[in-house]
């Protein structure tokens, strides 16, 4: 007979679960479960046993065991827990927690807002320092990360107790932020980096894992690769040359495969990281140490990054403008800004490989290079004595003279621990008017203001903004434009993109943002759709989904042949819903093949809101639109915070004649009291020219009245609101709303139009006017102004 179990969510009902599939076993019957726990794959697929490197590496292991990788993931027994499980005890507001022991069990207690007082176990540990989260098993094969941590630095540094992840919020059960919401799911989020070779066997359509791993934590083939073979050519070595000490085993190994000049290949190895070169080792650490969206193929040593995971661009939120880091981004974006990976520079020449601490402390990490005499390899560094009071100008020992003070500031994440950034910027507090990023003299000055630390710098070193970018414009001043939808950025985004001094990572978000200019900068898009970078080509390959389908196709199918993977995916998601007969009869084979693996992929990744979206899109543009409100539905079950599949689902909705659902999913949003003011806004715009279209114009007056409180600075908000304003009659109000927008774009063209447009039927002349010359200025080739300016004069116009 073959019983099937669901549990409630909690640890005791865990537990009497496994104890009554162990019962019932034992009289004959089956447990079918429609999610295993994490476990070790059962298909060795050329990995071996964890621990099987320790015995010929001793040196490399011992390194190893104590590393942030040997302590990424472990199972919670008393000599791996740092917790004070001693009834050490936690409270937050209305969340409450106590930390305790059964034996060698370790268990929370924790009661919080609509969630009573339970008893959960904990199953393993996340990380040693500066803090160690727990992690508890959950039915469907999940594992949940207490928001709750154990602070482990001295208590000299403030350490050694509880303390929230989230300090002074609370979350429902039904938030994604609670503990045992979608965020804090290890599955999803996490566990790809903290174990080696994972499989999260996702199941889309029960919510549920089934997840795996080679080794629990990261382990030597989590770098090196399937490695059974090499034990194997190992075993059959000492076979042949006898039973040795490790040490002397290991120099012997060495000395015969020099004498024999055996590669990795003929050692059963399918990686030499010894080979691995500047941006290519760099790419192999980037497969975890990365903000990027993983592409469902695995993380193959050796292969190129783009090729198993896209990475994050200089987002806002993620970054600020000038590419410093805001959001979590774990390290490559920044590094990829940096001169130090443009010239060759890897992780390694920083980091040790095994213990993943820095190999020298303090300044003298960075005087390896950079010193009076530099290495050959590295040309481009000047030669002088930086560690110095001539080049630091502070006082020798203090904060302010250590490299990393000034070239690496810090952000703090999860409270207790600073992170330092890795793009080696110069401090250029003379940028922060322009970009809106962190001046990194003000860690320490925070008496000084921007413009006196920019004096100060521009004292000892002269003009820093053509020193350090041979007279470019620093790209952060660009980007920040496009941020803020000025018309006059186009120009400085091309200029970006053509320049290949740029960074990749910088161009491809140049391309990113060149998307919102429409027809002027199809020219770049297309350009880039060839370019050598793959992050450049897979930027450029979304904007053409819009393009008619002959151009579509001309433009995206050869890049459905790409090398890199992330390029084919953004390739064929854009070319989702062009007609099969329009592609070339010999081609249409491959374009189904590419889309078929590619939606595979999405299904067995749609684990987060995030992905969930992506699979909505392609079901959606290949005409499966009430799955792909299905997805959607599934996304804000996820998160109903999730603004891209809310606004996406209303919009598809809209399109499908189902006019009041996409109102209920509108106010729906709403109605959520958390919902950011931004995002709240974007749905009341939305709500709006829904009404507006249904002529219920009163009503959707007042819904851009709130948009425009909860997000000011949204140009079109103001617009349509002028607009709508004027419509029914109330034209001072209509006014003071285009004033309201130009407040905060002056230079937004629709604007200024309206502007002449309301002022001229105001009988305010002089200020249509004025109106009238800001456009001139940026739309000095505009044939139609200079009509409309001689008819505000009062001058005869020739038809």
């Amino acid at each position: 007979m073959t019983v099937t179990f669901r549990t409630t969510n909690n640890g005791q009902g865990w537990r009497k679960l496994c104890a009554a599939v162990a019962v019932l076993a034992s009289i004959g019957f089956t447990a079918v479960s429609e999610a295993a726990s994490p476990q070790m794959a059962s298909d060795a697929m050329g990995y071996a046993p964890e621990g099987s490197c320790a015995g010929c590496h001793e040196q490399q292991n011992s390194a190893w065991k104590d590393s942030d990788h040997g302590w990424a993931m472990r199972e919670a027994t008393p000599s791996n827990v740092l917790g004070d499980f001693d009834d050490g005890v936690f409270e937050d507001g209305e969340v409450k927690a106590r930390f305790h022991r059964d034996g060698d069990r370790f268990v929370a207690t924790i009661e919080g807002p609509e969630d009573p007082q339970a008893d959960w176990e904990i199953a393993y540990t996340f990380g040693y320092s500066p803090l160690q989260q727990y992690l508890v098993e959950l039915p469907d094969g999940k594992l949940q990360a207490l928001t709750i941590a154990w602070d482990s630095r001295p208590e000299d540094e403030g350490g050694q107790q509880w303390f929230s992840l989230y300090p002074g919020q609370t979350f429902t059960p039904d938030d994604p932020l609670h503990w045992r919401g979608r965020y804090q799911n290890w599955n999803a989020m996490c566990a790809d980096c903290h174990s080696t070779n994972l499989i999260k066997g996702y199941d889309l359509d029960s919510d549920s894992f089934s997840t795996t791993w080679h080794e629990q934590t990261v382990g030597c083939q989590s770098c090196h690769g399937p490695s059974q073979p090499h034990v194997d050519w190992a075993t059959d070595w000492q076979q042949d040359h006898g039973d040795v000490a490790t040490d002397a085993r290991t120099e012997a190994r060495a000395e015969a495969n020099s004498a024999e000049q055996l590669d990795a290949t003929d050692m059963g190895l399918p990686v030499d990281p010894s080979e691995w070169q500047g941006k290519e080792l760099v790419e192999q650490c980037a497969r975890c140490h990365s903000r990027r969206q993983m592409l469902g193929k695995g993380t193959e040593p050796g292969t190129p990054l783009t090729d198993a995971a896209l990475p994050s661009l200089l987002s806002e939120g993620l970054y600020h403008a000038d590419g410093q880091i805001q959001g979590e981004v774990y390290v490559y974006g920044s590094f990829a800004q940096s001169r130090m990976y443009q010239e060759g520079v890897t992780c390694t020449n920083c980091h040790d490989p095994h213990t993943t601490r820095v190999k020298i402390e303090g300044n003298g990490l960075c005087t390896q290079c950079h010193n009076l005499a530099p290495p050959a390899e590295y040309p481009g560094i000047k030669p002088m004595d930086y560690d110095s009071h001539d080049h630091h100008h502070h006082e020798p020992g203090s904060e302010g003279a250590q490299c990393v003070s000034c070239h690496m500031p810090e952000t703090p994440y999860m409270e207790v621990d600073p992170r330092r950034d890795h793009s080696f910027r110069v401090p250029r507090p003379d940028l922060h008017d322009a970009t809106n990023s962190p001046n990194a003299c003000a860690s320490c000055h925070q008496d000084k203001s921007p413009e006196e630390s920019a004096s100060s710098i521009q004292q000892w070193f002269g003009d820093l903004s053509r020193a350090n970018q041979q007279g470019r414009p620093h790209y952060g001043v660009t980007l920040q434009a496009a941020r803020n939808g000025d018309p006059e950025a186009l120009d400085g985004l091309v200029e970006l993109v053509n320049d290949d001094r740029t960074p990749d990572i910088v161009r491809a978000t140049a391309v990113d943002e060149l998307a919102n200019y429409g027809a002027p900068a199809v020219p770049t898009l297309e350009q880039a759709l060839q370019d050598e970078s793959s992050l450049v080509r897979a930027a450029a390959a979304p904007p053409f989904a819009q393009a008619p389908d002959n151009a579509r196709i001309q433009r995206l199918l050869p890049l459905i042949s790409d090398s890199e993977l992330a390029v084919r995916d953004e390739a064929i998601k854009a070319l989702a819903g062009t007609s099969m007969l329009l592609i070339p009869e010999g081609q249409r084979d491959k374009v189904l093949e590419v889309r078929r693996d590619y939606e595979r992929r999405l299904r067995e990744g749609a684990d987060l809101p995030g992905n969930r979206l992506n699979l909505a899109v392609l079901l959606a543009r290949t005409a499966r639109e009430d799955e792909a409100i299905e997805q959607y539905r599934a996304a804000l079950k996820m998160d109903p915070y999730f603004l891209p599949a809310r606004a996406n689902m209303v919009t598809l909705l809209s399109g499908e004649g189902d006019v009041e659902e996409a109102r209920d999913v509108l106010q729906e949003g709403l109605a959520l009291e958390e919902m950011p003011e931004p995002d709240r806004g974007h749905l009341a715009y939305l709500l709006a020219l829904s009404l507006a279209e249904d002529k219920q114009f009163e009503e959707a007056a007042e819904w851009l009245d709130k948009a425009a409180e909860w997000r000011p600075a949204h140009a079109r908000t103001h617009y349509n609101r002028s607009l709508l304003l004027d419509r029914l009659g109330r034209k001072d109000e209509a006014l003071a709303a285009l004033n309201q927008g130009l407040q905060y774009a002056p230079d937004d063209p629709d604007l200024l139009y309206a502007a002449v447009y309301l002022n001229a039927s105001l009988g305010q002349v002089t200020d249509a006017l004025q109106a009238m010359t800001q456009l001139r200025e940026i739309r000095p080739d505009d044939p139609k102004l200079q009509r409309l300016e001689q008819q505000l004069r009062g001058q005869d116009v020739t038809p």
